[in-house]
């Protein structure tokens, strides 16, 4: 956040001021940054792009989720999640008062509006959804996701544009790795984190020779997901015997769990997410899968986890973050939301949302303008540790968070209640994962142009 040389930032002179009024506050954030660099009006040294100058007293963000589909119920969470930032961000409150380059009085003085669309988890739907927030709607920044071919389709887009895509759901090593994008970030960790973090904990609970079969979501996630899954496992001893596609949307699996069940295998990957996660998941426990062989499910969230019920007792896997985890962020998230959705309990999704938008409204404020090059430039290279998710950098070669991982197991069905589908076996510091940027996923990633 600029500061005036006297200790004051401009969100101190936000907070003086009080009813002075938005014209008075404006007045002095001007003279604070020096009348150059965009500011708020988007007047300055800075040509047009994109959207950029922001026009008028309110600026406009997209959230593009799927509201139909598969992944229906985290698009719904994630709403909930942007809403509230939204309101916050304008209004105070949540962890909006506790960051310093924020300010509770919208954006650089402009309100913050949004729009949505449902990408329908459809890569054509969603792209299509994203270009009329851009062309119609003016929108700075889009953010969304939960399938990664979705996210991809659209960071893509947003880079084409030159409009900010803050990633929200999103799990595929391509999305920051062979289709990383300049004007793209992602806070969520991929998919070979997921295989530094699981592998360990399952090969010590389950043994060290095992072999094992894996079905996936035909889709950059699942490709990328079981790849993953195959090289950490063999790294710790695992054999795999098969790796079987599934269509995105399956309703029933029967046909594919009764190849695995008869391929001799130890153990079953199911590379599923959402509702076709929980799909899977309760058909192989129905057909008694489990009595012969250890089931994983690498990637889950609550909304998947309540939906497959019982099915999900002592399945190991990770999540994106849980209401479980014991710090001051993590809490005060848990406590306002509920407080925001009559005591609902927040999914990861719905952080995800919810730091996502805010993590791109600090960029703002930092860069004291909506110029995207400038923005980019605040979020690459940042460190924070206010997302509950322990110390973070958000990594400048290929945008994506370094970031501990929550390793779970699911409980039985008499001990889910209010909102705890799973216990918390670890939190994987971010210190034994990862890659160096010349390496795994990140040795693909060529970022596109500032302008």
């Amino acid at each position: 956040m600029a500061n005036d040389g006297t200790g004051q930032t401009r969100r101190d002179i936000v907070k003086m001021t009080g009813a002075a009024g938005v014209t008075g506050i404006a007045g002095l954030a001007g003279c604070l940054s020096g009348g150059g660099g965009g500011g708020g009006s988007g007047n300055g040294d800075y040509p047009a792009l994109g959207n950029y100058p922001v026009q008028g007293d309110k600026v406009t963000f997209g959230f593009n989720v799927p509201q139909s589909g598969p992944y229906a119920s985290e698009g719904k969470d994630e709403l909930r999640g942007y809403k509230l930032a939204v309101k916050q961000l304008n209004n105070g409150g949540g962890w909006v008062d506790n960051w310093s380059d924020l300010s509770g009085n919208g954006v650089l003085d402009k309100q913050v509006d949004y729009v949505t669309g449902d990408t329908g988890t459809d890569s054509d739907q969603a792209r299509k959804q994203a270009s009329r927030m851009i062309s119609r709607d003016n929108v700075m920044m889009i953010s969304g996701g939960s399938s990664s071919a979705v996210a991809i389709a659209v960071q893509g887009l947003c880079q084409k544009e030159k409009v900010m895509f803050m990633a929200c759901l999103t799990h595929s090593n391509d999305t920051t790795g062979k289709d990383c994008e300049r004007y793209g970030f992602r806070e969520m960790f991929n998919a070979y984190m997921t295989g530094q973090a699981l592998a360990p904990v399952v090969t010590k609970e389950y043994g060290k020779d095992l072999k094992f079969y894996q079905l996936y979501a035909d889709y950059s996630w699942g490709k990328t997901q079981q790849a993953s899954m195959k090289k950490f496992f063999e790294e710790a001893g695992w054999s795999q015997v098969k790796s079987v596609a599934t269509p995105l949307g399956t309703k029933d699996y029967s046909s594919y769990l009764s190849e695995a069940a008869n391929s001799g295998a130890d153990a079953l990957f199911l590379n599923h997410y959402g509702l076709d996660g929980a799909n899977s998941l309760k058909g192989a426990i129905q057909a008694g899968m489990n009595q012969d062989m250890e089931i994983v499910m690498p990637l889950y969230n609550r909304p998947m986890a309540q939906a497959a019920g019982g099915a999900i007792e002592g399945i190991y896997g990770t999540v994106a973050w849980d209401s479980q985890i014991d710090n001051e962020p993590s809490n005060s998230f848990t406590k306002f939301f509920g407080e925001e959705y009559n005591g609902r309990v927040p999914s990861g999704p719905a952080q995800l949302a919810y730091a996502q938008t805010l993590q791109y409204a600090a960029a703002v404020e930092r860069a004291e303008t909506f110029y995207p090059p400038e923005v980019i430039k605040q979020l690459e290279g940042h460190e924070y540790n206010n997302l509950g998710m322990e110390q973070e950098t958000m990594r400048k070669c290929d945008h994506q968070a370094q970031r501990a991982v929550p390793v779970v197991k699911g409980l039985p069905k008499s001990e889910q209640k209010s909102g705890k589908y799973f216990e918390i076996v670890q939190i994987t510091s971010r210190d034994k994962l990862g890659y160096e940027c010349g390496q795994g996923p990140a040795a693909q990633c060529d970022l596109g142009p500032y302008k």
